[in-house]
């Protein structure tokens, strides 16, 4: 058998150059991995759990460490709290994402209209974005949380929400960078309409800024749906969140520290691997920004 003869990297593409330098960052690799397989467990713990032990409670065997029994241990009401953990990363991960996907949908639109058209449109739009962005994003997303009330779908729109500014700016700075481009002009003069102009010619070429906000945005999603669950804010007990697991938990962890530990270290681990695969993706998109 004949190996395959290793293409040289002068003759790759644009896009295999980016994904050969993201494959050599060993800490992006990592960090690949280790949210793949956060997500997959979370995802498939259905298959092997049933949700009834993630409410059932059982007061008689409440509190108890971690054991071969109860991987890791029990709450306060005798619940379950692997089982607790792994569906509450359905909602932490899954809306996390969901929430940068909604963000990103809109934000792209926003921005895209405002950088390619400009004029009076460019400066609607911005200073609406402007006065989002002048609320911190946690403080705009409590607001509407507390204005629609408790919930998974109203703490994804309220998060989606507060995102929307920061994604809308940077499709903007992408669009003005290339609207002026030769092949922009060309899809004019071939009467294109704007958005798909848009659509097709300008945020294929612009994506990777968008990508590595899109990434490092989604860290400190994950961050404020856990703040919010952890504030009585975003999802209501008995649904389990890892915020709100923590939440629930905060008067018992000063004795039984698994229950405040295990579930910080799932939001400490998935965010630290969303931010490897940010880190890897913005060296792979821009050598020259590598230290």
């Amino acid at each position: 058998m004949f190996s395959k003869k290793k293409k040289p990297l002068s003759e790759y593409s644009s896009w295999e150059l980016i994904g050969y330098r993201f494959r050599k960052n060993k800490l992006a690799m990592l960090g690949v991995f280790m949210f793949v397989l956060i997500v997959a467990v979370t995802i498939i713990a259905p298959f092997f759990i049933p949700y009834e032990e993630v409410i059932s409670q059982d007061v008689r065997n409440r509190l108890q460490s971690p054991s071969r029994e109860h991987i890791f241990g029990t709450d306060e009401l005798g619940r379950d709290m692997f089982a607790r953990i792994l569906y509450g990363g359905r909602i932490s991960l899954l809306c996390g994402i969901a929430i940068i996907v909604i963000a990103f949908i809109f934000g792209a639109i926003i921005g895209g209209v405002s950088g390619f058209i400009g004029g009076k449109v460019d400066t609607v739009l911005m200073r609406i974005v402007d006065a989002l962005m002048a609320v911190p994003p946690a403080l705009l997303a409590m607001a509407i949380i507390t204005a629609m009330g408790n919930g998974v779908f109203n703490l994804v729109i309220a998060l989606a929400i507060a995102q929307i500014p920061r994604f809308a700016r940077t499709v903007r700075s992408s669009v003005l960078t290339l609207r002026n481009m030769e092949y922009v002009e060309a899809a004019k003069c071939y009467g294109s309409s704007s958005m798909r102009t848009i659509i097709k010619h300008i945020l294929p070429n612009g994506i990777g800024p968008i990508v590595v906000s899109a990434t490092l945005t989604l860290g400190a999603v994950i961050l404020s749906i856990s703040s919010m669950g952890y504030l009585g804010l975003g999802v209501a007990s008995p649904t389990p969140e890892w915020g709100t697991i923590i939440s629930e938990n905060k008067i018992n962890i000063r004795y039984y520290p698994y229950l405040g530990l295990i579930p910080g270290l799932c939001i400490m681990f998935s965010v630290m691997a969303v931010n490897f695969i940010g880190d890897g993706l913005r060296d792979a998109f821009d050598p020259k920004s590598k230290n």
